[in-house]
C-alpha cells in the first residue's frame, strides 16, 4: 500500500502543468490531524532522555537528532506536510505557486504569523535565514547542499518571497518550503556560529522556559502561539511542559528512568530490552514495554572509515575490516539475536528489507588476511603484527559511548588475531562532534536516520567529501555515483528515483565506506503508565519523537499509577505490540486507502 501511495504521488508530480500552478488546490481548508485523538487534553509534563548534552541547540550548526527535536519545537517552516498522504500544506505560507518549468517557487506568507515577541514574520526573515545558512563562514555544511540549489531568494514584498532554482530537482519544493525560519530582527547582528543556546524569540508551539546547560532544557507550551487555534493543531502539542534531560551515557539515563525521573525511554539495545525490563515496575505494568510497528524509514549504522587517508583509503583494507567484524557473534551473545544484518544503505527500498541482494560480510579471517596481504601488509615473524613500509598497522577508533565497548572488545580481539592494533579513543559527545566536523578520525561508530524520500547527494556526492561539518563523513567519492546523483535530480517519479538509489546502493556496498552492522524494523518504547495516547501510539512515519505531539498527560491514569505504586497492585496491561495499520481503523483508514 505504501508503494501505491508513493506511485500516486509521483503521477501527480509528473503531470505537466498548462499554466503556473497554485497551491493549495481550490476548495482546500484546514482540517484536524487524523492521527490526533479527540480525547487529548492540554496540560502536564513529559520528561524524556534525548541524548548527551549537545554543543548547540541550533540545528543549522549541529545536525543531530537532539538539536532537531528542540529546534523543530521552536521554529517553523513555510510549508507543512499531511501526516498520512505527505502532501504539502500551508504553514507560515498560506499559499504558493510553482512555475511551469519547475524552477520558480513563490510563497505568500500568512499575515497572522507572528514571532513570540509580537512582531510579524515576514519575507525578510525568510531571506535572512537562507543567506545566513549559505554564508561560507557559517558552519552549516549539511544544509548548504539542498539550499545551494537556489539563488538567494527575492523579497517581492513583506509577505511574498520568491525562490529561483538553478536546476530542476524533485526536492526543490521541499527544500524551499521546509527549512526553519529564524527571526532576522533578533539574530542578524550576531555571529551565526555563536547562536547556540540563547533562542529568546520563536514562532512555534513551544519556547525555551529553562536551560540548565549540560543537564536539561525545559520547553513551555505557548498559549500565545499564532497558529494555536488552527484546526490542524487541535489536540496536538498537548503537554504544557516538555523537559529534555541530557546524559552522557544511556546506562545512567536508564537508571534515572527506572527511578521515575524520566517518563519516556526509547530502547536502542537488545540487552536492555530483553534482560533489563524485569521486576515489579514491569510486571505490574507501572512501566509499559511496547513495540510499535509503523512505516518509519529505516536508517543505517556502521563503523565509518575515513577514506581520505591511510589505511582506509585502500578498498582492500576496508573490505578486510568488514570481514573482521563478527556480527553473528555480537548479535547472538550481546543482542539476543534481535536484529537483522544490514547489507544496504537504503534498506527500506527493498521489500521486505532483508531481501536486499547486496553481499553480506561475515567474519572470515582468511579472506581478511588475503586482502591485507594484497594491500602490502606482512606479518612480523617475531610479533605477528602486520607491517607495511616499516610501520605497524595501527588505527584509532573514535568512540563516544560506553555501551559500545563490549562490541569493540570483540572487534579488537579479532583484529589482534590477524595482527592489527586498534586503539579506542573515547571522547564525550561534544569532543566527538568537533572531531567529526573536521574529519579528524580513522574509524568511528555512526548511526543515521532516513527520510521518506531518498536524496543521496549530501552523504555520497564527491563535492561533499571535504565540506567541513558535512554528512559525507567518510570522504566517499565515486564518479559513477556522482553521475547517478545528477541523473535522479530531475526525476519526479519516486519509483524511478528509488531504482537509481538501489544502483547507488550496490556501488556503495562494493566500495565499503562503512562496515554495516544491524537494524530492527520497529520502535522499542518504555514509558510510565500515566499518559493518554491514540491507539496507534506513534505517527505513521514517526519514531519516539512523535509521542511529544500526539500524547497527553492523563490525570486519571497518573492518579491510578500513584495509587498502584503506593498500594503495590498491578495496572491493566497494554498491548505488547502495536501495529499502525491494525489500530488505525474506521473512517480515517478508509481515507488513507483511497
Amino acid at each position: 500500500m505504501k508503494k501505491l501511495l508513493l506511485l500516486c504521488m509521483a503521477l501527480f508530480l509528473v503531470t505537466p502543468a498548462l499554466a503556473e500552478e497554485s497551491f493549495p488546490a481550490k476548495g482546500w481548508a484546514p482540517a484536524p490531524n487524523p492521527l490526533a485523538s479527540t480525547q487529548a487534553r492540554t496540560g502536564g509534563e513529559i520528561r524524556m532522555f534525548i541524548g548527551p548534552s549537545p554543543k548547540s541547540l541550533n540545528h543549522y550548526l549541529e545536525a543531530s537528532s537532539i538539536s532537531s527535536a528542540v529546534f523543530g519545537s521552536l521554529y517553523e517552516s513555510l510549508l507543512s506536510m499531511d501526516p498520512l498522504t505527505l502532501a504539502y500544506t500551508p504553514n507560515l505560507a498560506e499559499r504558493w505557486t510553482i512555475s511551469d518549468d519547475k524552477k520558480t517557487f513563490t510563497f505568500y506568507l500568512n499575515k497572522n504569523a507572528k514571532w513570540s515577541d509580537g512582531k510579524p514574520i515576514t519575507a525578510h526573515d525568510v531571506k535572512w535565514t537562507y543567506d545566513a545558512v549559505m554564508d561560507e563562514k557559517n558552519l552549516t555544511g549539511p544544509h548548504k547542499v539542498s539550499l545551494g540549489r537556489f539563488s538567494s531568494p527575492q523579497v517581492i514584498d513583506d509577505l511574498t518571497i520568491r525562490f529561483t532554482a538553478k536546476l530542476v530537482h524533485w526536492s526543490n519544493l521541499e527544500t524551499a518550503g521546509g527549512f526553519l525560519i529564524l527571526p532576522a530582527h533578533v539574530f542578524s547582528k550576531m555571529d551565526f556560529n555563536k547562536i547556540n543556546f540563547e533562542l529568546p524569540v520563536v514562532s512555534g508551539p513551544y519556547r525555551v522556559a529553562e536551560l540548565n546547560e549540560g543537564v536539561s532544557i525545559k520547553l513551555a507550551r505557548r498559549d500565545d502561539w499564532w497558529n494555536i487555534k488552527s484546526p490542524e493543531n487541535l489536540h496536538m502539542a498537548n503537554f504544557s511542559t516538555i523537559t529534555f534531560i541530557f546524559y552522557s551515557e544511556r546506562d545512567n539515563a536508564f537508571e534515572a528512568f527506572k527511578k521515575g525521573n524520566l517518563d519516556l525511554f526509547p530502547v536502542y539495545t537488545a540487552r536492555r530490552w530483553v534482560k533489563e525490563t524485569e521486576g515489579d515496575r514491569f510486571v505490574n505494568n507501572w512501566i509499559v514495554k511496547q513495540k510499535v510497528y509503523n512505516s518509519h524509514p529505516l536508517g543505517f549504522q556502521g563503523f565509518a572509515m575515513n577514506m581520505r587517508r591511510p589505511p582506509f583509503d585502500d578498498i582492500r583494507v576496508r573490505k578486510a575490516m568488514a570481514y573482521l567484524v563478527d556480527r553473528k557473534k555480537m548479535n547472538a551473545t550481546l543482542m539476543y539475536n534481535q536484529y537483522f544484518f544490514q547489507n544496504s544503505y537504503y534498506q527500506d527500498l527493498y521489500d521486505p528489507p532483508v531481501s536486499c541482494p547486496n553481499p553480506q560480510y561475515f567474519l572470515d579471517k582468511d579472506k581478511a588476511r588475503k586482502l591485507l596481504a594484497e594491500a602490502g601488509y606482512k606479518a612480523d615473524p617475531k610479533t605477528g603484527k602486520l607491517m607495511k613500509n616499516g610501520k605497524p598497522f595501527t588505527f584509532r577508533f573514535l568512540s563516544r559511548d560506553q555501551s559500545s565497548e563490549k562490541f569493540l572488545s570483540i572487534f579488537r580481539e579479532d583484529l589482534l588475531d590477524v595482527g592489527v592494533t586498534m586503539i579506542i579513543d573515547k571522547k564525550d559527545w561534544a569532543a566527538w562532534m568537533r572531531d567529526m566536523d573536521e574529519y579528524n578520525y580513522d574509524m568511528t561508530w555512526a548511526a543515521w536516520g532516513a527520510g521518506l524520500f531518498k536524496d543521496p547527494e549530501g552523504m555520497w556526492a564527491s563535492a561533499e567529501a571535504n565540506r567541513p561539518a558535512g554528512n559525507n563523513i567518510t570522504g566517499f567519492s565515486n564518479k559513477q555515483v556522482d553521475e547517478l546523483i545528477e541523473k535522479q535530480k530531475a526525476i519526479f517519479d519516486v519509483s524511478v528515483r528509488n531504482r537509481i538509489c538501489r544502483e547507488i546502493d550496490a556501488i556503495l556496498c562494493s566500495e565499503v565506506p562503512y562496515v554495516l552492522l544491524w537494524n530492527i524494523d520497529y520502535v522499542r518504547l518504555l514509558y510510565a503508565n500515566r499518559f493518554g495516547m491514540p491507539p496507534w501510539v506513534l505517527s505513521k512515519y514517526g519514531t519516539e519523537d512523535s509521542a511529544l505531539s500526539l500524547w497527553w498527560h492523563d490525570p486519571d491514569a497518573d492518579a491510578d499509577l500513584s495509587l498502584a505504586q503506593k498500594e503495590n497492585f498491578a495496572l491493566p496491561a497494554k498491548p505488547a505490540s502495536v501495529y499502525f495499520y491494525k489500530t488505525f481503523t474506521g473512517a480515517e483508514k478508509a481515507a488513507l486507502l483511497k
